[in-house]
This record gives structure tokens, C-alpha cells and sequence, in this order.
């Protein structure tokens, strides 16, 4: 047995593990405001997948083997520091596209679970005219986040936002009824992380 393997059995019998709520779902459903909203409630780490896409397409093409493979190597690299940091918590963001290989999903699972932590998936959904009436605000310029409803149309009719390989949600929210502080509520009731009163 390793070091990192001794490390790993021994913090997940000593201490209960890292959840990682991993929230997904197409451009524009509201997964960074709805994490925000469930950091205020839960005071877990937020993760916005954006972070480490916008680092990474100040070098590379977006897509390109190198992006591909330095996005997911620095996602679970973080996955695997934060449970090894014994965190209680962490709220990811993430869309499901042609660029994220499906395993990705299964190494996430792999690599919280050897930290002794689990991952509980959320799936935010909402109306087609609505995601598109979504794309041109203000706030998606903050990152490099998709805003053309032409380019979403085509990536959309070509079948690029494919989620069919993503787990069954513990809960999933049309976010075009639920504004984002019920919806991380309903989060957090679900997944049972309401702070004692």
C-alpha cells in the first residue's frame, strides 16, 4: 500500500469525508447563482467550473486535447486536495458538453470516494426560450460563458450538450419556476444540510 493510499484509508475511517454536491445542467440554467445562493446556506467551498475554463483558454483552444485533458486533471486535482483537506463540503458547477470526456464523471466519483467523501448530483433544467433569453445577460460576461443563442441553437441541434451519461440527480429543479434561493433550499432540504436552528 502507498503513502496516498495509507493517507486516504486512514482519514476516511477517522473522519466522515468531503461531500461534493455537483450541480449540472445546460448554459444558463443558473448553476453559479443557485451555488452562490447554497453557499449562504450550507458555508461550503464553491468550485465554478469557469475558473479553471477561462484560466485554460488563455493558452489553449477550447476543446483542444491539451484543454481537454488540463480541465479535468485540474478539476479531480482539486477534488482530491479538498477531501484530502478534510473540507466538509463543496458545491461544483458544471454543464455537460462534447469536450468533457463521459469517464470524467466516473473519476469524480472514484476520486472523492478514495477521500471518503461522497458526491450527491443536481440537476438544474429550464425551458429552452427561457435559457435563450438568458444568454445575453450581464452577468454570463463575467466569465467566458456561452451568450449567442445562434451558437447554443447549433451546438444544441448537433446533440453537444449530451448529458445521457450523467448519474441519476438526487433532485432536479426547472429553475424558471424556483428563483435561486428556493431552489438551494430545496438543495439543501434534500440533501439534508439545513444548519440547526
Amino acid at each position: 500500500m502507498s503513502g496516498d493510499e495509507y493517507y486516504l484509508e486512514t482519514v476516511a475511517k477517522e473522519k466522515p469525508g468531503m461531500r461534493l454536491i455537483f450541480i449540472y445542467g445546460l448554459p444558463a440554467t443558473g448553476k453559479l447563482t443557485v451555488a452562490q445562493e447554497l453557499v449562504a446556506i450550507t458555508g461550503y467551498k464553491l468550485f465554478h467550473n469557469h475558473l479553471v475554463v477561462d484560466l485554460l483558454l488563455s493558452v489553449f483552444d477550447f476543446g483542444s486535447p491539451q484543454f481537454v485533458q488540463l480541465r479535468e486533471q485540474v478539476w479531480l486535482s482539486v477534488f482530491e486536495q479538498a477531501g484530502r483537506s478534510q473540507l466538509p463540503g463543496m458545491i461544483f458547477t458544471f454543464a455537460p458538453e462534447a469536450t468533457v470526456r463521459p469517464e470524467f464523471i466516473g473519476r469524480t466519483m472514484s476520486t472523492v470516494s478514495a477521500a471518503g467523501g461522497e458526491v450527491d448530483f443536481i440537476e438544474l433544467t429550464c425551458p429552452l426560450s427561457e435559457l435563450k433569453r438568458r444568454m445575453g445577460s450581464l452577468s454570463r460576461l463575467q466569465y467566458k460563458k456561452l451568450t449567442s443563442v445562434a451558437l447554443f441553437e447549433q451546438l444544441h441541434g448537433e446533440g453537444s450538450f449530451d448529458a445521457s451519461y450523467m448519474p441519476e440527480p438526487k433532485l432536479s429543479i426547472d429553475t424558471s419556476t424556483n428563483q435561486p434561493a428556493r431552489a438551494a433550499l430545496m438543495i439543501a432540504r434534500t440533501l439534508e444540510l439545513m444548519p440547526a436552528p
